[in-house]
């Protein structure tokens, strides 16, 4: 029998995804008084994504410090992700001012490490219910809004009912298929391929990135002396590339400047990856939904925002909406408050990566910002700041930004360009 809308519900909250976005967001609302049920399809807890980027950018420590996991993360292997990266100008290598702070950093690690640690966090934070093996079938719908959702279950089928039902389920998020919120795509003119790799070393230890415009390529150093070594051409290349996938990843990666030494090195996983992955964007919330991470807003995996953005935006629905869950205010005006917050600090972001995923060559714009942080310190620690997503857009390419680079660049005038190997 169903439960008429007067009912109390079974939760304030119902996530659908117990991966970083929703377990964030389960521990972050629990926290703050709301009875949360967080819902995982797979049974096993130790699951985890498996293609990703397995980085977390500076702008995701004060989540993490948050969610008190920074020990648990350090204990765990997790590597500093300072990086330099190459352009046809020489590299870029931020480093900190002689007498200021050291740059903002956050992790690289592997999502096989992460994503238990921080699903077991969640599952012992006071107020979540951790539900392994429950996949959102359907959503409950009363008087035009969601009110709950319907799972399969180990058990069968269940309804659960929430104040608030949550899709932290990914880029093909089953809870926004529901809902009828609609996606804006973005065609990605690259494909990419990784494989994990043992042994391998790189220059200062440290990652690596690669503009070879437009063709890309990271390698990220990550817990357990594992490197993560991605490459990311244009989709003009896949045909060939496909005829033979180890021989063209390796030959790829052989040919970059400064290339890391994978003969030596240990490959430990095979090379998977995507040959499709557009952009998409979606308005994060809908009537009693909201949308977190990837359900929200895909970027392009070559800038590694993706794990640091599903963070940042569990923290803004927490703050926004946790009073209004537990019934203590308005629910849908918490819930704009939490679309103007995604939408002011990531849709900057997202158009720019959107405009660079089209695979182009530098515009005049980024020509002149990446030549002169080759070769100014200063400019290199602008340009980390806005690749860790800690400055926007607006302020990456300020008046006064453009300024100093063009100056950096006359004074450099004449300098030889460092050739490509």
């Amino acid at each position: 029998m169903t439960k008429p809308e007067s009912a109390v519900p079974d939760y304030d909250v119902v996530i659908s995804g117990a991966g970083l976005a929703g377990s964030a967001a389960a521990i972050l609302l629990a926290r703050r008084g709301a009875r949360v049920a967080l819902l995982e399809r797979r049974s096993d807890p130790e699951a985890y994504k498996v293609l990703c980027t397995h980085s977390l950018t500076a702008n995701a420590y004060p989540v993490l410090d948050e969610l008190g996991l920074i020990p648990a993360l350090e204990k765990a292997g997790a590597v500093r992700n300072e990086a330099r990266w190459y352009t046809r100008w020489g590299w870029i290598e931020p480093r900190a001012a002689p007498s200021g702070p050291e740059l903002p950093y956050a992790y690289n690690i592997r999502r096989s490490t992460l994503d238990p640690l921080i699903r077991s966090h969640a599952a012992q934070t006071p107020g979540v219910d951790l539900l392994l093996g429950h996949q959102v079938t359907g959503l409950v719908q009363d008087a035009g809004r969601t009110v709950g959702v319907r799972a399969s279950t180990p058990q069968g089928e269940r309804e659960i009912r929430a104040r608030l039902v949550v899709g932290a389920d990914g880029k093909d998020s089953a809870v926004a298929k529901f809902a009828g919120v609609p996606s804006r795509q973005y065609e990605n003119g690259r494909f990419g391929y990784l494989a994990h790799f043992r042994n391998l070393p790189l220059h200062g230890g440290i990652a690596q990135a690669w503009f070879l415009e437009p063709d890309m390529a990271y390698a990220f150093p990550n817990d357990d002396g594992v490197t993560v070594l991605a490459v990311l051409p244009d989709k003009k290349r896949l045909p060939a590339f496909r005829e033979d996938l180890e021989g063209s990843f390796l030959e790829f990666v052989r040919g970059l400047p400064e290339a890391p030494p994978i003969d030596s090195a240990e490959r430990i996983t095979k090379i998977i990856g995507s040959v499709d992955y557009p952009l998409h964007t979606r308005k994060p919330t809908a009537p009693g939904v909201a949308l977190l991470g990837d359900a929200a807003l895909t970027g392009d995996p070559l800038w590694g925002v993706g794990c640091g953005w599903a963070l940042q935006s569990a923290q803004w629905l927490s703050e926004a909406v946790a009073s209004a869950a537990t019934g203590r205010g308005d629910l849908d005006k918490s819930l704009a408050v939490y679309a103007r917050r995604h939408r002011r600090r990531l849709s900057g972001h997202q158009y720019l990566a959107a405009d660079y995923a089209k695979a182009r060559p530098f515009n005049p714009m980024e020509r002149l910002m990446f030549s002169a942080a080759a070769r100014d310190e200063s400019v290199a620690r602008h340009m980390h700041l806005f690749a860790s997503r800690l400055i926007g857009p607006l302020r990456f390419l300020s008046p006064v930004a453009l300024a100093k680079a063009a100056v950096v660049n006359i004074k450099h005038r004449g300098t030889a360009v460092p050739p490509t190997r």
